[in-house]
C-alpha cells in the first residue's frame, strides 16, 4: 500500500517495504515479470493541519515530504519502478479520480442528500461511518463526534452489498480470514425480523406514531424485553422534546454525543409501548448507543441476555426491577450457566424457561418460528434481511482533496462537468487560515462558473473528496500511468490485473479494501476492465492480501509499555538512524528475523549485533575462500553452478552439506513463495552459513562443494540482503574468469526440486506412537523432507508396514503423522478402529 507523505518514515514503512521488495526481487530471480511501483496518497487532512500550522502551501508541503522521503527510500536498498510514481494530489491523477466520480454519477451510484452525518469538531469535517470508532471519537482527530444535518454527496456501495459479501469466497485462503470475517461482519446482512411495538400515548401527540418498529435477530427473546431505546434524532424523540423539559435538557448536553459503548440515556415520560405478545407495558428510552440511521434507528432492551442491555439497565432502569431471565441453556449444553444476578449474562441460544408461560420448554429456534407465526396473525411482525453496510458518505468540507466535479445551477439544479472540461483544478492556496472549515467557499473566483448545461451563473461544488477515493482505484493507474485520456487502457488492466501481491496493515480491513473491492467490481460491469467480467475473480482487485503486524517500540514517555510506531503519534523511530549505525541489509535482515509476517513486532535495535555477526561471519568465509580459487591448480569449471548433483557424481564428504543446501533451498522456496515465512528464511541461511563456516570436522566438504554452496547461499540471500550480497559475489568471483562482473540479482533463483536435483542419503529417526517412543526407523532424508504432506505420508507408508510396529498399531488407525523440523523424529496420533456392526 502506497503511503501519505508524512516527511519521515519509520520502522512500520521500512518493514512493510522491505517485505514487498523481497518478494518483488525473488520473483525477478525466478523470470517473471515484476512491477514494483510506488506513489503516493498525498491528499488529507494532516497535510492541510500541517500546512496550516506552518503558514505555508500544502502543496509545497507534501511535495517537499514527498522529496524528503524519497531519498529516506533510496536509503533503504528497495527497488521500487519509480517511472510509474503516482501522486493523488497531481491534476495529472485527480483528473481521472474525478472522471471515476462521473462514472459513479453516470450509473446512479453518486447522488447527493440531506443526511444526519458525524461531525469532527477539531478538524472541522464530515466523517464516514466508518471512520468514527467504537468510543465515539474521531479516527483521525480523537475528538468526540458530533451528530449535523448537512448536504453530502454519498457513493452507493450498498448497491454491491450482496457481491462485495458473496465474493469473500472468491478470495479462498490467499485473504487473511480475519480481514474476510471483519468485512463480513461490517457488511453485516443478517436475518431476523421487523416487530411493532403498539404504543400508548394518553393524551401525548407522538405526531401519528401509533407503533416503535425494531429489528432483532433473536425473537426469541421478546419475552424477555424490559425497554426500547431510540435514537437522539428518532422522530419520536424530537417530537416528545416539546413537553418533556427533562428530555430537553438530556438532548442539548448529550444529544450529539454519539457511543455504542455509552451508558447514557434519558426515560421518555410521555408515553410507553406495549409488549406485542403479552401486552406488557414498557418504558422507552432515548439512548446514545442507538446509531441513527441503522435498522430502524430503534432497539429492544433484553437486560437478561445482552450483556450492553444489562448494563444500560443497571444504570437507567428501576433498581428495584431485576434483569428478567426467560432463556436457560439447554439440558445437553455443557457450557457454564450466566445468570444476571451471578454477574454474567446468558446470550445464547437454548430453551424458553418458566418466566414464558405456556412457551415454556420450547428451543430458542421453536420459539423463534412461533413468535413469527403470532406476529403476523397480529399484524405486527414479519421475517427481514437486514445490513449494517450503508452507502460510502465521500464528500468533506475541507480544502486539500480532490474537487468534486459537479456545479450547482438555479435554473438546471445540479449539473456534472463536461468531460473536455477536466480537471477542476484544485486551486493553490499560499497561506491557510488558521480558523478551519473550507476556504474554497470564499474563493468566488473559483466558485462562480458558467453552468455546463444552459451557461447561465453557476457555482461549484466546493466540498471535496474523501481520500479513500483517490486510494480505491490507484493500485489500477500503476499499470498504464501515463495516460492522459483514460485512468488505464483496459488491455493493460487485462494484461495486468488483478493484483498478486498487495501487504499493508489489516487496520485497512473495513475502509481501503472494502472500497477497493466495490469501486473495483464497479469497473468490471462497466468495461473498463473487460476481463474482469468473465474472469472466476469476479472482478476482484487483489489475488493476495499479505497483513503485516505493527512494528511497536518503547518511546520516551509511554502510556503503555510498546506502542505502535504512527505518524500521528510522533513516535516512529527513523531507520536512517539505525542504517547510519549497521546498514540497511543487516536492517532489514533483522527486521524479517524477529517475528512471521503478520506478528507484530517489538522493535529493539540491540539484537541487531545478531545480523551483523552473520554478515561479518559470512565476508570473512567469502574473502577466504576466493583467496583460495586463486590456486591456479583449482579446476573451476564454468558449468560448476548448473551440474547436476546425484550419490554418485560426488564424494561422501560433500553429501551432508549439499542435503543442507537442498534443505534450505527448499524451505526458502516455499516460504518465499507460498507462506511467507520470512523470518525462517533468514534463520534457515544463517543456519547454512554456520555449517558452511564450521564443518564437522569427520565430513569437511571439498572446496568444489563449498564454492557451489557458497554461490546458492547468496543467490538466496539477495533478495533479503541486495548490496551485502552483490559486495559478497563481487568478491567471491574475484578470480573465477567466466563468473567475474556478473551481478547476483541477475542470476536465477537456485531452485533444485524443480530441476531434478536430487541427492541421496539416509537418516535414522526416532520413532514415537501416541507420545512414547518406540523404536528406530531409516528413511530417505529427501523424500521425508518434502513439503505439502508428502513427507508424513511417505513415513506413513514405511512405518506402517513395518513388522516391527505392528505390535503398537494392532487394532489402530493412524490419524496423523508428524515429522520434526530437522527429519529426527517422526510422530504417529492413532485412535482405535472402528468396526462395523455385522
Amino acid at each position: 500500500m502506497f503511503p501519505y507523505p508524512s516527511g519521515v518514515l519509520h520502522m512500520g514503512h521500512l518493514r512493510v517495504y522491505t517485505i514487498s521488495d523481497v518478494l518483488a526481487r525473488f520473483q525477478r530471480m525466478r523470470g517473471k515479470r515484476v512491477i514494483h511501483p510506488m506513489g503516493w496518497d498525498a491528499f488529507g487532512l494532516p497535510a492541510e493541519n500541517a500546512a496550516i500550522e506552518g503558514g505555508v502551501s500544502a502543496k509545497k508541503w507534501t511535495e517537499k515530504n514527498i522529496d524528503s522521503m524519497k531519498e529516506q527510500f533510496s536509503l533503504m536498498n528497495v527497488g521500487f519502478d519509480w517511472d510509474r510514481e503516482i501522486r493523488t494530489c497531481s491534476p495529472d491523477y485527480y483528473v481521472h479520480t474525478q472522471r471515476l466520480f462521473l462514472k459513479l454519477y453516470e450509473h446512479g451510484l453518486a447522488y447527493r442528500k440531506e443526511s444526519q452525518v458525524n461531525w469532527d469538531p477539531v478538524d472541522e469535517t464530515v466523517l464516514a461511518n466508518e471512520q468514527v470508532l467504537d468510543n465515539g471519537k474521531s479516527w483521525r482527530s480523537g475528538a468526540v463526534v458530533e451528530r449535523r444535518t448537512l448536504p453530502q454527496w454519498f457513493f452507493k456501495i450498498t448497491a454491491y452489498k450482496k457481491a462485495l459479501l458473496e465474493d469473500l469466497d472468491v478470495l479462498g485462503p490467499d485473504w487473511p480470514d480475519q480481514v474476510k470475517s471483519m468485512q463480513a461482519n461490517w457488511i453485516g446482512l443478517s436475518r431476523g425480523v421487523k416487530v411493532k411495538f403498539p404504543l400508548t400515548a394518553g393524551k401525548t401527540d407522538l405526531g401519528g406514531y401509533t407503533s416503535l418498529e425494531v429489528y432483532t435477530t433473536r425473537l426469541d427473546t421478546l419475552l424477555g424485553v424490559q425497554y426500547l431505546a431510540i435514537s437522539s434524532i428518532h422522530p419520536l424523540a424530537l417530537k416528545s422534546i416539546e413537553t418533556d423539559k427533562y428530555l430537553q435538557k438530556f438532548l442539548l448536553i448529550h444529544g450529539t454525543d454519539w457511543n455504542t459503548r455509552s451508558k447514557k440515556g434519558e426515560l421518555i415520560k410521555g408515553f410507553r409501548a406495549l409488549n406485542p405478545l403479552t401486552n406488557e407495558e414498557i418504558p422507552v428510552y432515548v439512548a446514545n448507543y442507538v446509531v441513527d440511521g441503522t435498522g430502524t434507528s430503534a432497539v429492544m432492551g433484553v437486560p437478561g441476555h445482552d450483556a450492553r442491555d444489562n448494563e444500560f439497565w443497571k444504570k437507567r432502569g428501576p433498581q428495584e426491577v431485576p434483569a428478567k431471565v426467560v432463556v436457560r441453556q439447554s439440558r445437553y449444553d455443557r457450557k457454564k450457566n450466566l445468570r444476571p444476578e451471578d454477574g454474567g449474562v446468558f446470550e445464547d441460544l437454548g430453551t424458553l424457561n418458566e418466566n414464558c408461560g405456556r412457551y415454556e420448554g420450547m428451543s430458542s429456534a421453536h420459539a423463534q418460528k412461533v413468535f413469527l407465526t403470532e406476529l403476523r396473525r397480529k399484524g405486527l411482525g414479519k421475517a427481514h434481511v437486514n445490513s449494517k453496510l450503508e452507502d460510502w458518505l465521500i464528500s468533506r468540507q475541507r480544502y486539500w482533496g480532490t474537487p468534486i466535479p459537479m456545479v450547482h445551477c438555479e435554473s438546471c439544479g445540479i449539473v456534472p462537468v463536461k468531460e473536455e472540461d477536466l480537471p477542476v483544478v484544485l486551486p493553490d492556496i499560499e497561506k491557510l487560515s488558521p480558523k478551519g472549515g473550507n476556504p474554497l467557499v470564499s474563493m468566488k473566483e473559483w466558485v462562480e462558473t458558467p453552468c455546463p448545461k444552459c451557461g447561465g451563473e453557476a457555482r461549484r461544488e466546493t466540498d471535496t473528496m474523501d481520500t479513500f477515493v483517490d486510494s480505491s482505484w490507484y493500485f489500477m493507474r500503476y499499470v498504464d500511468p501515463h495516460n492522459k485520456e483514460l485512468p488505464f487502457s483496459p488491455e493493460k488492466a487485462n494484461e495486468l490485473l488483478p493484483v498478486d501481491a498487495y501487504i499493508g496493515g489489516i487496520e485497512h480491513a473495513i475502509l481501503h479494501l472494502l472500497y477497493a473491492r466495490f469501486i473495483s467490481k464497479f469497473l468490471r460491469k462497466i468495461g473498463m476492465w473487460p476481463l474482469g467480467s468473465d474472469s472466476e475473480n469476479q472482478g476482484e482487485p487483489f489475488k493476495r492480501l499479505v497483513t503485516q503486524g505493527m512494528v511497536s517500540a518503547d518511546g520516551a514517555s509511554p502510556r503503555v509499555s510498546w506502542e505502535k510506531m504512527s505518524k500521528s503519534k510522533f513516535n516512529g523511530t527513523d531507520p536512517r538512524e539505525c542504517i547510519s549505525r549497521w546498514g540497511a541489509d543487516a536492517t532489514r535482515a533483522h527486521l524479517l528475523f524477529l517475528g512471521p509476517v503478520q506478528a507484530e513486532l517489538r522493535w529493539d535495535e540491540d539484537r541487531i549485533i545478531g545480523m551483523h555477526r552473520w554478515f561479518d561471519k559470512l565476508w570473512r568465509h567469502t574473502s577466504m575462500l576466493a583467496e583460495k580459487l586463486a590456486d591456479p591448480g583449482f579446476p573451476i569449471l564454468p558449468n560448476l553452478i548448473a551440474r547436476p548433483v546425484t550419490t554418485t557424481s560426488i564424494p561422501p564428504e560433500d553429501h551432508d552439506l549439499f542435503s543442507m543446501l537442498q534443505e534450505t533451498n527448499r524451505n526458502s522456496s516455499f516460504a518465499l513463495s507460498k507462506t511467507l515465512a520470512l523470518n525462517t528464511v533468514v534463520s534457515n541461511l544463517i543456519k547454512l552459513t554456520n555449517t558452511l563456516t564450521s564443518p564437522p570436522a569427520e565430513t569437511q566438504p571439498t572446496l568444489a562443494m563449498t564454492y557451489r554452496v557458497t554461490n546458492e547461499l547468496l543467490r538466496m540471500l539477495a533478495p533479503i540482503a541486495p548490496g551485502f550480497a552483490e559486495e559478497c559475489w563481487a568478491r567471491l568471483h574475484t578470480h573465477v574468469p567466466s563468473m567475474a562482473g556478473t551481478r547476483v540479482l541477475e542470476t536465477t533463483w537456485p531452485w533444485f526440486v524443480l530441476q531434478g536435483e536430487r541427492l541421496g542419503g539416509t537418516t535414522t529417526c526416532s520413532v514415537h506412537i501416541d507420545g512414547r517412543f518406540r523404536f528406530k526407523v531409516t528413511l530417505e532424508r529427501e523424500r521425508l523432507m518434502r513439503k505439502l504432506g508428502e513427507g508424513e505420508q511417505y513415513a506413513r507408508d514405511i512405518i506402517a508396514n513395518k513388522e516391527t510396529a505392528g505390535k503398537w498399531l494392532k487394532e489402530k488407525e493412524i490419524e496423523k503423522v508428524i515429522v520434526s523440523s530437522n527429519g529426527k523424529v517422526v510422530s504417529l496420533l492413532t485412535r482405535p478402529v472402528t468396526r462395523t456392526p455385522q
